[in-house]
């Protein structure tokens, strides 16, 4: 039985070195877009956690997923069309460009709306 992956980092290191840094790139461009996030590994892929999953990326065999939840692709949904694959998924090919300022827009989003989502709850649990 394999051994299971607790860190992001046990996570790309187990990918050869081109896909390492593209997932070092998606990494770091959710850490320098979230700062307050908390790394994790979620469903078997590196996650970042803020009041709630926030986003999860993954490679696979063609192309890498990225998992901001519905409401972060929806809200992007014409800039989105051509990656989304799910109602939560979005796909880039291997040997295609990341649209890296796209997926910027899509975190700060993210953010946003988990952050509002907490003080919602916050303000109704103290009513």
């Amino acid at each position: 039985m394999a051994e299971e992956i607790k860190t992001i980092d046990e996570y790309i290191m187990g990918f050869e070195p081109a896909i390492q840094r593209t997932l070092n790139e998606l990494r770091n461009l959710i850490r320098s877009e979230a700062p307050e996030a908390v790394e994790k590994i979620s469903y078997g892929i590196p996650t970042f956690y803020l009041n709630g999953n926030l986003v999860h990326f993954a490679a696979f065999k063609d192309h890498y997923g990225f998992f901001p939840s519905p409401s972060g692709i929806n809200e992007f949904e014409k800039e989105l069309i051509p990656y989304r694959t799910g109602k939560g998924t979005l796909c880039f090919p291997f040997n295609k460009p990341i649209p890296w300022d796209i997926l910027k827009k899509v975190i700060r989003y993210r953010v946003e709306e988990n952050v509002r989502k907490a003080k919602e709850r916050t303000k109704k649990k103290n009513m």
